[in-house]
């Protein structure tokens, strides 16, 4: 089964940094694209940044040049490092793996920024 755990998440101030790491199974990262997404209180779920296995990667707007996506194959993890951390960013985090027309979903872990 494909299994996703994020981890990584926590209260930081504004300005500040954190690292998200999306453990996968098997060679997941490697063979599928891999996304991750979040979610704030009464909002829709977004992507803000995607990778694929040929190395092709977009952000959303709102993180373009404070966040970036990557991935070790080796380690099969795909993190997310963030920068420059707004109020706005406060949300549950999510990785995505697009496997066979299938989407599939880590359980979250919750960044809160403090203003």
């Amino acid at each position: 089964q494909v299994q996703l755990v994020e981890s990584g998440g926590g209260l930081v101030q504004a300005g500040g940094s954190l690292r998200l790491s999306c453990a996968a199974s098997g060679s997941i990262v490697s063979s599928n694209v891999m996304s991750w997404y979040r979610q704030a209180p009464g909002k829709q779920r977004e992507r803000v940044a995607r990778i694929s296995p040929g190395g092709y990667i977009n952000y959303a707007d709102s993180v373009k040049g404070r966040f970036t996506i990557s991935r070790d194959n080796a380690k099969n993890t795909v993190y997310l490092q963030m920068n420059s951390l707004k109020p706005e960013d406060t949300a549950v985090y999510y990785c995505n793996a697009l496997r066979g027309g299938l989407d599939y979903w880590g359980q979250g872990t919750q960044v809160t920024v403090s203003a």
